[in-house]
């Protein structure tokens, strides 16, 4: 017997909590479902993004995996589009190339690490 999900989520405990929430919102573009006291909650694909208070950010620099061991990967049509948009947004992004697929990292305000990958890459092509 396996669990019936409903909605898969995420929640994000920050410390610039205010900084996180206009960055996953305003630059990323994840769009609000909910709000309430202390907690704001985005839209993420079929899931969802929670953003409260709680954790702790590091100035200037991508936590360690021993900091924070997620990663928030962002599956995009174009990497380096995505890039490039993030980039003129003052969003910092790393593209690297490799034989499995194309990735674009970059932190959040709390320096949670986050990734643009490609979305054709084909694992992630349903079967049928």
């Amino acid at each position: 017997m396996s669990l019936s999900i409903v909605t898969p989520g995420i929640i994000l405990g920050t410390e610039k909590y205010d900084a996180c929430v206009a960055f996953y919102r305003d630059v990323i573009g994840l769009p609000v479902w909910y709000t309430k006291p202390s907690l704001v909650c985005l839209r993420f694909g079929s899931g969802y993004l929670m953003i409260e208070h709680g954790g702790v950010a590091v100035e200037g620099r991508r936590k360690a995996n021993s900091e924070n061991p997620t990663m928030i990967r962002l599956n995009v049509d174009d990497v380096e589009a995505s890039a490039e948009i993030l980039r003129t947004k003052g969003v910092e992004v790393d593209v690297k190339h490799f034989e499995w697929g194309t990735v674009g990292t970059f932190i959040d305000p709390d320096g949670n690490p986050c990734e643009l990958k490609d979305a054709g890459d084909p694992y992630f092509q349903e079967t049928q």
